[in-house]
């Protein structure tokens, strides 16, 4: 179906890939990834023909329909939203067309001859239009636009009313429904909420085309992609597997190159003691050139900078009471619009909350009560004792100032920490060496969005509130945060669509719908667990329905499925953090063991004897990494059995209740 073959692009002096090769075929999902600015957009461009290459080819089948999804969208016209998505096919609007000037025709009551003649005609043009499905077209439409959270009563409003992100849906809804042989999207999910983020994947595993996608959802990349293009430093990667099984293969294979570096760079030192010590010497020169014509002819290997995780400690917030922010009886309307009536929540120290619910629902309104930042009609909002708060949203990166460096922007927060210790937080969110030095000015949107969440937890609130942190961010900047937000010591409530963030940071989720909230002890696997058993039916003992006073919360007899779910959520409640921190032992084990054997490696090798000094600190550092790695392993086998326990109490409790 496409062919790309040996592609080369540059600008300027920047070249931004090259030597791409890929064979796409049908049914094929590939994922290209890379940092912002590496490349994805324009192999896009290249394969639709808007640019052409530097070298290489891309050779497309004949007959092949292409559908290309792109990030920026035309200025919308005045066209119903259903009528425009259904006529999106130009041969479909064609017939259509022709068959209501052959009914007028007919309606105008011509002479027989003519008549049976525009019968005969409109027959064929209506056998066409039918095969061509236009019947089904305003049918295929509604699911498509309903899939991606258009309600009923948005079909017949004009375009031009709705907003960018709703335009994106719409421009991907029209794509849908053409089903072209080869799909181009880029960037699909920044737009979508999580509900209309889990259709789509559904639609694409059926989708009988070929699609490449670009994404910074590592969750969609999971559940969608079989082969991964990744633009990597200076090489460009074909991966077979999804998003994960691409970086485990990664991670391997920097451990492999970094070995090789090693015993490369000590071969190089051996060689160069050589010449340096013999080069002088009559008896041996020609040795020594030989050796210096060898080390100039040596390819070196050079090793691409490790995405694999960097551990730096954030200063610990002052601790909070144990409750941290509540909110009772909170009435909040837009004129007209009551977007919570009666909202009840409480958080408590170390919550981790994620709010989820579809595009428009109020969580952003949610959140903003919480700050303080937005008034309310009627209720009361409380904080604990001793509790600071912090807001994350998209306008904070205006807040910057342009003239400043990244490094005195951050010391604006940092007071007086050493420029070592700055420096360190700013290499742990990917601003290393001179990138330091750089204006704030000439930043791009996600090196800003780094920038202001560093600021952030420098001097940490103990209750962060973050909406969308993740918007400007790729994949390795995502990677950051969720370690930044993971080694944070106070309360967190946050909104993103990124679900894999959830799910790795989230000890709680709260639901925003139908002006309600329910909340969900639990993991994002939990709250997964009960939408997919229950669907909107909730367990009364995990939620809160805001739409109802507390004194109308009665104590009822519980159904089986409602204990049920108690049982489990005590399980998930219990479980998680074990399970969590046997995923912690398990990476930090993995690195260790890496360094191991290495320090054997070193240990075995004759020539490493000849400094003494280097002997005894790697007799210590081999000491050191062994009582670490024993004492992990000891955690980690306590931690299994605990976790173990858990699982057989939970399974035998389910298995009461069921009798």
């Amino acid at each position: 179906m496409l062919s790309i073959s040996n592609l080369t692009k540059s600008y300027g002096d920047r070249t931004l890939f090259s030597g791409v090769t890929l064979n796409v075929s049908a049914r094929d999902r590939i994922a290209i990834i890379g940092p912002n600015g590496s490349g994805k957009t324009t192999l896009f461009e290249l394969i639709t023909g808007n640019m052409a290459p530097d070298s290489g080819s891309v050779t497309i089948r004949k007959g092949t329909d292409i559908g290309f999804l792109e990030q920026e969208i035309k200025p919308s016209s005045k066209r119903k939203l259903l009528e425009d998505v259904a006529g999106a096919s130009t041969r479909l609007t064609g017939l259509e067309h022709r068959i209501r000037i052959l009914q007028e025709d007919l309606a105008e009551g011509l002479e027989l001859d003519s008549s049976e003649k525009l019968l005969r005609e409109l027959g064929e043009l209506q056998h066409q239009y039918e095969a061509a499905g236009g019947y089904d077209a305003e049918y295929e439409s509604k699911v498509i636009l309903s899939g991606l959270g258009f309600s009923e009563s948005d079909f017949n409003r004009p375009l031009n009313e709705f907003s960018g992100g709703w335009l994106m849906r719409a421009a991907l809804a029209k794509l849908l429904l053409l089903n072209p042989d080869l799909l181009l999207l880029d960037e699909p999910t920044n737009h979508l909420d999580l509900e209309s983020c889990m259709w789509f994947e559904e639609y694409l595993k059926s989708y009988q085309g070929a699609v490449l996608v670009t994404s910074h959802d590592r969750s969609f990349l999971n559940r969608v992609v079989k082969k991964v293009l990744a633009f990597d430093q200076d090489e460009v990667i074909v991966h077979e597997g999804n998003y994960d099984s691409h970086v485990i293969a990664r991670q391997k294979g920097l451990e492999v190159r970094e070995a090789t570096a090693k015993r490369q760079e000590i071969k190089i030192k051996k060689e160069t003691r050589f010449i340096e010590r013999f080069r002088a010497d009559k008896k041996r020169a020609s040795q020594a050139q030989s050796r210096i014509k060898r080390l100039d002819k040596m390819e070196r290997i050079i090793v691409p900078r490790s995405t694999r995780k960097v551990r730096i400690s954030f200063p610990e917030p002052e601790r909070s009471g144990e409750e941290v922010i509540a909110l009772k009886h909170v009435s909040k309307s837009y004129g007209s619009n009551e977007v919570y009536g009666n909202l009840n929540l409480v958080l408590n120290r170390g919550d981790c909350v994620a709010l989820v619910g579809p595009n428009g629902a109020g969580k952003t309104t949610l959140l903003k009560i919480l700050t303080g930042e937005l008034p309310f009609e009627k209720g009361e909002r409380k904080l604990g004792h001793k509790v600071e708060t912090a807001y994350y949203a998209q306008y904070q990166l205006d807040l910057l100032d342009p003239q400043n460096t990244v490094l005195a922007e951050l010391r604006r927060m940092a007071g007086d920490e050493s420029e070592q210790k700055l420096r360190g937080i700013l290499g742990a969110f990917i601003f290393s060496g001179n990138d330091v030095e750089k204006k704030v000015s000439v930043l791009s949107g996600g090196e800003k969005a780094r920038l202001a969440i560093a600021k952030m937890l420098v001097r940490p609130a103990n209750l962060l509130l973050m909406d969308e942190p993740t918007n400007h961010l790729d994949i390795p900047s995502r990677e950051v945060l969720t370690d930044a937000l993971e080694s944070y010591g106070g309360t967190l409530c946050f909104i993103t669509h990124d679900r894999t963030l959830i799910q790795q940071i989230a000890n709680k989720i709260v639901e925003v719908k139908n002006g309600n909230i329910h909340v969900f002890p639990g993991n994002y696997d939990s709250y997964l667990y009960w939408k997919e058993q229950y669907g909107s039916e909730v367990s009364p003992d995990v939620s809160t329905d805001t739409s109802k006073t507390d004194g109308s919360k009665k104590d009822k007899s519980r159904s089986r499925k409602q204990v049920e779910g108690e049982l489990r959520n005590e399980y998930y409640r219990k479980s998680s953090p074990i399970k969590k921190r046997i995923k912690e032992i398990e990476t930090e084990l993995s690195e260790l063991e890496v360094k191991f054997a290495r320090v054997q490696e070193l240990m075995a090798d004759p020539e490493h004897y000849d400094d003494s000094a280097r002997v005894v600190e790697t007799i210590e550092e081999h000491r050191k990494l062994k009582n670490t790695i024993d004492t992990l392993t000891e955690e980690w086998e306590a931690l299994s059995l605990e976790s173990e326990d858990l699982k057989q109490e939970f399974d035998r409790a389910r298995e009461q209740l069921l009798l």
